[in-house]
């Protein structure tokens, strides 16, 4: 039976959450593997899903794949890598009434302000997840081979004009 677009994957064990974010209340686990289908809604980087057994809740999309890519989507490095991603666009996340007062967000990650930045402090522990990641040029190469990935000439883009001081 061929799988829909809407037919998903859990990537990693997680918790199905009442409303969209990690702070909300659980409405149960997900076991790895399990298989979810996604509905139409979605806030930021959270989307809704219904499990096999009629259950509803949130779930972060890096977290899920679609089903006919579960196998290779759950290999070793996946894993780390669903973390580290994850992690990223939870970075500056703020309570539900902060984040009411003005941040942009894109498929999850909102926008920093002066003052976010100006409160950031580094986190040593991603750094060091991130370098784990890293590749060198012939792992990348192989796996650009693997994935039939082809060369491809992009123009540059023009050069930003040079501001009037």
């Amino acid at each position: 039976m061929a799988q829909t677009a809407d037919n998903f994957v859990v990537k990693r064990a997680t918790e199905l959450r009442m409303a969209p974010g990690d702070a909300s209340a659980s409405a149960g686990p997900l076991a790895a593997q399990t298989p979810v289908t996604r509905s139409a809604a979605r806030q930021g980087a959270w989307v809704e899903v219904r499990t096999a057994q009629g259950g509803t809740g949130w779930v972060h999309m890096f977290d899920l794949t679609p089903a006919a890519g579960a196998g290779a989507a759950n290999s070793g490095s996946g894993n780390a890598a669903t973390g580290a991603l994850r992690g990223l666009s939870n970075l500056f996340n703020r309570s539900p009434a902060q984040a009411s007062s003005g941040g942009t967000s894109t498929v999850g990650i909102r926008g920093l302000s002066a003052e976010d930045l100006s409160r950031s402090q580094p986190n040593l522990n991603a750094v060091v997840q991130a370098e784990a990641l890293r590749l060198s040029a012939d792992q990348a190469r192989t796996f650009a081979a693997d994935a039939k990935l082809v060369t491809q000439a992009v123009e540059p883009l023009p050069a930003a004009p040079v501001p009037n001081r």
